[in-house]
């Protein structure tokens, strides 16, 4: 399965109310940022961001520091047109993260709702080892829970809960909390998600 062609194919068909992960207010991501306690001056991560909202509150909540990163290039163009001039502010990565090269460090990796997509060993590996090389500070993670679907878009995904998802991560991190959230899909299905913060063990 060739991962690019078929996340282009879903920005290109698809609008924001035909896909499960839309959220108008991403209140889980944004919790877990807020008790992180970040300043201003953090610098930002989103991983799978597309055409997510995330960036609009950060920027909202007056975040300078903030990268979007994406597989597909028409996800990163939508958010780009919804943000206008603010996108200006904001650094976009265009690639799999699974070929990314951080050329920088950040205080804070977000993902909510890419890892799970990576159900192999190997690639669970090689997103471990991006995350230790360019972390700073702190890790907030969001996956489906073990009582969540076992797809999305079509695509199998890797279910966690509390343990797994501390153990998955315990390598250069220390646990710092989680929480499941019940996330209501625009066509009304109810997906369980657990969200996990990390501190990095300096």
């Amino acid at each position: 399965m060739n991962r690019l062609l078929h996340w282009e194919k879903v920005y290109l068909t698809k609008q924001p109310e035909d896909v499960g992960w839309t959220q108008k207010v991403p209140h889980p991501s944004l919790k877990m940022i807020k008790d992180l306690g970040l300043p201003k001056s953090s610098s930002i991560i989103d991983i799978g961001g597309g055409d997510s909202h995330l960036v609009d509150y950060l920027l909202k909540d007056g975040f300078t520091d903030i990268s979007v990163l994406d597989i597909s290039s028409t996800g990163i163009e939508k958010a780009k047109k919804r943000l206008g001039k603010k996108a200006d502010k904001v650094d976009w990565l265009v690639t799999d993260i699974l070929d990314f090269e951080p050329q920088r460090s950040y205080d804070l990796w977000h993902d909510r709702a890419a890892f799970h997509f990576l159900t192999e060993g190997d690639h669970i590996d090689r997103y471990q080892k991006t995350v230790a090389q360019c972390v700073n500070k702190h890790l907030a993670i969001g996956t489906f829970s073990v009582d969540g679907p076992k797809k999305c878009s079509g695509l199998p995904i890797r279910q966690y809960d509390e343990v797994l998802i501390a153990k998955t991560f315990y390598d250069g991190f220390r646990l710092l909390s989680t929480f499941r959230d019940d996330h209501h899909t625009p066509s009304g299905n109810i997906q369980n998600f657990i969200f996990a913060t990390f501190g990095k063990v300096l």
